[in-house]
């Protein structure tokens, strides 16, 4: 790898959480439109950035085709596909309800919930210091629970479903690239998406060419019709950075996304943070920091061959 493409994937890298991290900003500006409104949005103008990118890449098409004859590809793109639209409405419905900081805390737990994940579908072991740093997440989130009086369900959400759809992802990687999954993923919420849509319609609750007391107008149509450009942009964008980028530059960029989201939760948001919800990030702030060293550790580990280890396939 040289260093101009060094350079160029931490750019990419950089961009698209810091688009990731923007996001919070860009739901609360398309209020009074409702976490159902955006998401079918959203789903319906990313399907379409992909159709208009599809057919300036080589290739794309028989990809997309190849990929919808695989009956077992499909099967687990269309949970993927569920996943990320819980995932992504979730995510709508905590900004529009102000729980800004929940979505920053669901996405730090998501790193420890894919180990998790590991274990429990892998059967990978655990060493010792990703163990502790599950179980201070564990204390950090019994801790924001206490002090919410209830289950933090919107950070559990969001890492679950995110850490599922990572896991599936990353199942089905070798076969599907970033465009080819994006396509075929809002495709198979068209048909939900518009429902959801006639519905909305329905019951009077539709914002998009709506005009009135809200003082709703053409910015907000334009915000609510392209949400899906800054959806599909990041996804491309971070696809090229993953290809340029080691994994461990790749695992710490990924704390830039929720880094921003809560900051502007407590800055921008200004939510309420009392200590106990302090006290609950600080904790997951030393797990992410014990499971990040362990993780350069086993890679620093597997690079040097011990003497004797045959390195090549007999």
């Amino acid at each position: 790898m040289t260093p101009s493409l060094d350079r160029r994937g931490l750019t990419y890298g950089f961009a698209a959480y810091f688009i990731w991290g923007l996001f919070p900003i860009l739901m609360a500006w398309l209020e009074p439109a409702g976490a159902l409104e955006i998401v079918a949005w959203r789903s319906v103008s990313s399907l379409a950035v992909c159709l208009m990118i599809v057919p300036f890449m080589a290739g794309a098409w028989p990809r997309i085709v190849a990929v919808a004859r695989d009956g077992r590809t499909m099967l687990r793109l269309t949970a993927a596909s569920l996943l990320i639209a819980v995932n992504w409405g979730v995510m709508v419905y905590a900004v529009v309800t102000d729980r800004v900081a929940s979505t920053s805390l669901g996405y730090y737990i998501n790193p420890l919930l894919t180990v998790a994940l590991g274990v429990f579908f892998l059967r990978e072991r655990l060493r010792p210091m990703q163990l502790v740093a599950i179980g201070v997440a564990a204390v950090a989130v019994t801790v924001v629970a206490v002090d919410m009086g209830g289950l933090p369900w919107i950070s559990l959400v969001l890492a679950t479903s995110f850490g599922l759809y990572s896991f599936i992802k990353k199942d089905v990687g070798a076969k599907v690239d970033a465009l080819t999954g994006l396509t075929v993923e809002t495709a198979i919420q068209l048909p939900l998406a518009i429902g959801v849509l006639i519905w909305v319609h329905a019951s009077g609750t539709q914002t998009l060419l709506v005009r009135g007391a809200e003082g709703l107008g053409w910015v907000h149509d334009t915000l609510l019709l392209t949400t899906g450009t800054w959806t599909a942009g990041a996804l491309l964008i971070f696809a090229a950075a993953a290809r340029r980028l080691p994994l461990n530059i790749s695992g710490l960029l990924q704390y830039i996304a929720p880094t921003m989201t809560f900051a502007l939760a407590v800055w921008y948001f200004h939510e309420p943070m009392p200590s106990a919800r302090w006290a609950g990030f600080a904790l997951v702030w030393v797990a992410l920091v014990l499971i990040t060293v362990d993780s350069w550790r086993a890679r620093a580990s597997a690079a040097v061959t011990p003497p004797g280890r045959v390195t090549e396939p007999v």
